[in-house]
């Protein structure tokens, strides 16, 4: 729970010294030319999420993710759908503060889609993949998960802000969803759903 509080006041700060500090000229018009945006993306996320839809025990886990991003296309088009692409890699770190288990770790590949609006720092997004990893199980106790070995699903939606051509600064929603595939019988699975904060750096 320590963790997202610390990632907030890391971005408030990073967004008033951008803000503040007398960057120069330039506006929204050259974050990176809306329709030619830095290619190659890092992002350090973090996140608290909830056990839902009846988990055999109350979860909270805390969410960290260290994501790499590349534009993979661009959507030039004057209604909603402007935007661009992003396949991205992400690694992925979880304390289970509360529940059965106590850690997972593991990958996650997939698509973020970017809606760019014209000459705004504001860019709505909505992002999914596959992956998997490992869980600490414990199948002797009832509502454990089976096995170590678990795939995971990530969706996420929300909103960054261009504070300049090289940073930014997002919030979002996160749904996270872990089960060893039917692997063991029974196979609880996790269902997992809470907010999202992070920094991006643009190269």
């Amino acid at each position: 729970m320590k963790a997202l509080p610390v990632c907030f006041v890391c971005v408030v700060l990073l967004v008033c010294s951008q803000t503040f500090g007398g960057t120069e000229g330039g506006g929204v018009a050259t974050v990176t030319e809306e329709f030619n945006p830095q290619r190659f993306e890092f992002a350090v996320e973090s996140g608290y999420l909830f056990g839902a839809f009846n988990p055999p025990v109350r979860y909270e886990i805390g969410a960290e993710f260290l994501t790499a991003r590349i534009r993979w296309g661009v959507v030039q088009s004057d209604n909603w759908l402007r935007g661009y692409n992003q396949f991205y890699v992400s690694a992925i770190a979880e304390p289970i503060f509360r529940g059965i288990e106590n850690h997972y770790f593991g990958l996650n590949l997939g698509m973020r889609y970017n809606f760019v609006r014209p000459r705004s720092r504001l860019v709505p997004y909505i992002s999914g993949g596959l992956g998997l990893g490992w869980i600490g199980s414990h199948p002797e106790i009832p509502g454990g998960q089976g096995q170590d070995f678990t795939f995971n699903i990530l969706t996420a939606a929300g909103i960054s802000y261009s504070v300049n051509d090289h940073w930014k600064v997002n919030v979002g929603a996160l749904y996270q969803h872990l089960s060893n595939g039917g692997q063991t019988d029974p196979n609880p699975s996790l269902n997992l759903f809470g907010p999202q904060v992070g920094v991006t750096h643009s190269f």
